[in-house]
C-alpha cells in the first residue's frame, strides 16, 4: 500500500503553558533550549516565545514548520520527548496546542487572544471578504487609470495588483478588521 503524500503546506502552531510559581526562569531557559533544537530538525521555520503578560499567565510559543510531516517528525523525535521530560517539573500539565493556516494567521494577534476559540471558517471567509473585495476594486479601478493603453501585459497587471491586495491585507485591512469584528469573530461566552 502506498504512504500518504505527506502536505506540503508550512504550518504554524502555538503551545500554550504555565510554568510552575517560583519555576518561571527554569521553564523559559529551558523554552529556549528547545527552540534551538527545534533548529536541527528538517523544516523548522522559525519560534517564538511570549512571555506571559502577567505573572500566573502562560507562556506562549508559536512554532512553524515547512510542513505536517515536519511538525510531527519534530512531534516524534527524541530530542522533544527528552526536552519536555526536562520541562515537566517546572510545568502545569501538558501544553495545549492550536495549529493555523495561512488564512487564519491573517486574523491572530493581540485582538484575537490565543485562548480564544477558533472562529469558524465561514466567518474568516466573510471577514476575509471584506477586506479583499474593497482593496480589489480599488487597485483593479486604479490600474485601469494606470494603464489605459494596455501596455502592461494582463498577467504582469494582474501579479501587482494581487501582490498590493496581500501587502496591504497582511499589514493594514486584516489586522485593523480583526479589531473591528473581533465581537463577530470571537463572540464572548455567556455563563
Amino acid at each position: 500500500m502506498p504512504e500518504p503524500v505527506a502536505d506540503s503546506t508550512a504550518v504554524t502552531r502555538i503551545a500554550r503553558r504555565r510554568a510552575l510559581p517560583g519555576h518561571e526562569e527554569q521553564y523559559e531557559e529551558l523554552a529556549r533550549e528547545m527552540l534551538q533544537l527545534m533548529k536541527r530538525h528538517h523544516g523548522f521555520e522559525g519560534a517564538e516565545i511570549i512571555p506571559p503578560a502577567s505573572p500566573g499567565c502562560a507562556y506562549q510559543v508559536a512554532v512553524n514548520f515547512a510542513s505536517e510531516a515536519d511538525l510531527a517528525a519534530w512531534d516524534n523525535s527524541t530530542d522533544r520527548k527528552q526536552i519536555f521530560a526536562r520541562m515537566r517539573p517546572h510545568a502545569e500539565g501538558e501544553p495545549e496546542h492550536r495549529r493555523l493556516n495561512a488564512l487564519e494567521e491573517w486574523f491572530q494577534g493581540p485582538a484575537i487572544p490565543a485562548n480564544a476559540p477558533k472562529p469558524p471558517r465561514w466567518k474568516t471567509a466573510v471577514v476575509t471578504w471584506m477586506g479583499i473585495w474593497p482593496l480589489a476594486s480599488l487597485f483593479i479601478f486604479l490600474a485601469g487609470f494606470w494603464n489605459a493603453d494596455g501596455q502592461v501585459p494582463f498577467l504582469v497587471m494582474t501579479a501587482i495588483n494581487v501582490t498590493l491586495i496581500v501587502l496591504a491585507m497582511t499589514y493594514l485591512v486584516a489586522p485593523a478588521l480583526t479589531k473591528l469584528m473581533k465581537p463577530f469573530l470571537v463572540p464572548q461566552r455567556r455563563d
